[in-house]
């Protein structure tokens, strides 16, 4: 399991709420998942702005951070099946006497030596994170690793690049200068990857290409086009729209740059409507909220987001998980919490954990239509749309993990 370098730079407040906040968006730490700000999304015949939509992300698709946290393993949280399985019961809010009686061994003394022991943990946690942090300001001979790309699919190793080491990979597959052709494109995944960080700054950021001015910029630096292409896609420095139409280059999230790559419609770029309630009157705030309703309203109308169906297809035994949700343009999100291995589908996850999430594509298998008028109930739709696909492809047993 890889866990992205934006969780583990987050603060102790990001973590416990479970999302960063960016000039531009919150971003899920626990599956990936981007919330853009200016976008109104709709939830159970609701409307909510991006700082509460990501809560609600959160609760309907994790649980909760807690139960996130917790799950992701001994690997990373310290913690034995005793203590895990312990904790989940006090989160549950059950008293010492009903976690014994749950566990069904020692006595309410032993729970409470327990609670002892993990208080011992935190303490010393808190003195170890102290030291590291104090160590950061020290520790002068710290490489210093250069930055992983957003939408990178999986983290590992092969990001493990000091910024002395890029420019040595450079110089040896660029003999003519970064600006020059590639020597070739035969080479270990980890020089791969400062390869493609380099032809990323070939493309403009903010500006949106078609598949030929991609081909055109790429054909300059190697022959073989596409395949660069298709690695600077993999790898998260490039993306594009599903139909190939368009393309741009990715904002690194651990960069200061304010510049938004998202393909946004232009009449939600503007900020809403804003108020400072502590200079205007009553009178003045209450038409500004009437005003700031009217705008979210105007802008759901304009945005329509696709709610429906689709599948996740294992191309090894072709078993597929049918699912759907209110926006598509989320689904990308979902490959996060497969990789990080807190989907809440056991069987699919123990799938990915054994063939590798390269194994399994994300299609959709129909788009719900939506009403001009907006009189309609999406999500008991959307049940009944999801409800014929899985009567359709019976994704149960040996064919699917639904």
């Amino acid at each position: 399991m890889n866990l992205p370098e934006l969780f583990w730079n987050a603060s102790l407040r990001d973590l416990k709420r479970g999302f960063v906040e960016k000039d531009d968006c919150y971003i899920c730490l626990l599956c990936g998942e981007k919330i853009e700000k200016g976008i109104i999304y709709p939830e159970d015949g609701l409307l909510y702005e991006a700082g509460k939509y990501i809560c609600i992300h959160i609760e309907k698709k994790h649980q909760s951070v807690f139960n996130s946290l917790i799950s992701l393993g001994k690997k990373f949280t310290g913690l034995s099946d005793h203590q895990n399985r312990i904790l989940r019961l006090f989160y549950e809010g059950k008293s010492d006497q009903e976690v014994q009686k749950e566990l069904g061994t020692g006595s309410v003394s032993t729970i409470r030596n327990h609670r002892f022991a993990l208080k011992e943990k935190e303490r010393q946690a808190k003195v170890f994170l102290a030291i590291m942090d104090i160590l950061k300001d020290k520790d002068r001979n710290a490489p210093q690793f250069l930055e992983i790309p957003n939408t990178a699919r999986m983290v590992d190793d092969r990001y493990n690049i000091t910024r002395e080491e890029q420019e040595n990979i450079l110089t040896k597959y660029f003999p003519q200068g970064t600006d020059g052709p590639l020597s070739t494109f035969s080479m270990r995944e980890k020089h791969k990857i400062a390869v493609l960080r380099e032809l990323s700054k070939r493309f403009q950021k903010g500006r949106i290409y078609n598949e030929k001015e991609v081909n055109g910029i790429l054909s300059a630096a190697f022959d073989d086009y596409a395949t660069l292409r298709r690695y600077l896609i993999e790898y998260g420095f490039l993306s594009r729209k599903a139909d190939g139409s368009q393309y741009w280059i990715n904002v690194n999230l651990n960069e200061k740059d304010k510049d938004s790559q998202e393909i946004k419609p232009e009449s939600l770029k503007k900020n809403l409507l804003k108020t400072d309630e502590s200079k205007e009157s009553p009178v003045k705030n209450q038409e500004a909220d009437m005003d700031r309703r009217k705008l979210l309203k105007q802008a759901y109308k304009e945005i329509k987001p696709q709610a429906g169906v689709y599948q996740i297809r294992n191309t090894i035994n072709q078993k597929v998980f049918v699912t759907s949700t209110a926006n598509l343009k989320t689904i990308n999100g979902r490959k996060m919490s497969l990789e990080t291995g807190t989907h809440m589908n056991k069987k699919l996850q123990a799938e990915v954990n054994e063939y590798g999430i390269d194994a399994f594509t994300f299609e959709v298998l129909e788009v719900l239509d939506l009403k001009e008028d907006g009189r309609q109930d999406i999500k008991d739709e959307l049940k009944k749309l999801e409800e014929k696909w899985i009567n359709k492809l019976q994704p149960f047993g040996e064919k699917g993990y639904n």
